[in-house]
């Protein structure tokens, strides 16, 4: 099979209160919770997977949820926008939802000939609801109050917001396989036909804005999909060669990472399919229970305790 990268893998955000973050991501919107583990950095902070019902490459947002997080700021430097993918129709649903949810959300609008509807977190992260031109085919997660009709399919696109979008734009098309679809104004949309969703990255070029602040509310990185670790290996290379810095592989339990920052200053991981999230749990269970790096599984008693209490 010839390498690709294969679009979003997932986005990773920082949250403040953990509850709060699992409360608004699996009750409001009702993701399926992928996994809940830990920061493989610090054992004493959740790290949770918020995704469809198989939690497949390309619907995974997770968190770090640091109680007494301060707020961050949006701005250049970062991603500063996450686009969901809902079905036709269902915009309306969500506002009414949105109201008696007490969400934060602006009007809905249209952007390269899609319908939108901007919202934002308990944090301040910003989002949108958006109508793809293609039917989305990818299997929702669905709950009592929330049914496949109406239900969050996964990534559309991640926006990045850069002084300059032409440096980024070239690790994205020479290096990735990315193509320049259209422009609106100061956002450029970069797409891959290497799959049919998760497959967009927007750039916004703000050469006045000011530098974002990573904390609670904002995206901390944002990974790219490859099938395994032969095809990670073909682009870490390429990276290489670029004249980037770029990590080793890193294993984290469900999918093998490598991490560079690209020119305009975003963390770019790099994330292989395998081996998946059901590697220590059924399709059924995905969630049900903490699961800890094995490094840390010695010392899961003590963890648990200093976790704060989850109510599911």
């Amino acid at each position: 099979m010839e390498n690709k990268i294969l679009g979003l893998h997932h986005i990773t955000a920082i949250a403040g209160d953990p509850q709060r973050n699992y409360d608004f991501y699996t009750k409001v919107l009702g993701l399926r919770m992928v996994k809940k583990t830990v920061n493989f950095d610090d054992p004493q902070t959740y790290h949770f997977y918020f995704g469809n019902k198989t939690g497949f490459p390309g619907t995974i947002l997770t968190f770090f949820p640091w109680p007494r997080a301060k707020k961050g700021k949006n701005g250049v430097g970062m991603a500063t926008e996450i686009g969901y993918s809902v079905p036709e129709g269902s915009l309306n649903f969500w506002q009414k939802r949105f109201d008696q949810h007490g969400v934060n959300y602006g009007k809905a609008s249209e952007e390269f000939g899609e319908k939108f509807l901007p919202f934002e977190d308990p944090d301040g992260l910003k989002l949108k609801l958006i109508v793809p031109k293609s039917v989305d085919s990818r299997e929702a997660w669905e709950t009592e109050e929330i049914k496949a009709d109406v239900a969050i399919k996964g990534f559309h696109y991640v926006a990045l917001s850069l002084y300059n979008q032409a440096p980024t734009a070239g690790v994205l098309m020479n290096i990735f396989g990315y193509k320049l679809k259209e422009q609106e104004g100061n956002r450029f949309r970069y797409i891959t036909d290497a799959v049919e969703n998760a497959s967009i990255i927007d750039i916004i070029e703000d050469p006045a804005g000011e530098r974002g602040v990573n904390a609670a509310g904002t995206n901390h990185h944002i990974a790219f999909r490859v099938k395994d670790e032969d095809s990670q290996e073909y682009f870490r290379k390429k990276i290489v060669e670029a004249g980037f810095n770029i990590t080793g592989k890193i294993d984290r339990d469900y999918f093998y990472s490598l991490y560079f920052r690209e020119p305009g200053g975003v963390l770019f991981e790099i994330a292989t399919d395998n081996p998946g999230f059901t590697r220590d749990e059924s399709l059924e269970e995905l969630g049900s229970n903490l699961k800890l790096p094995e490094q840390y599984e010695a010392s899961r008693e003590r963890i648990e305790r200093l976790l704060p209490k989850l109510n599911r």
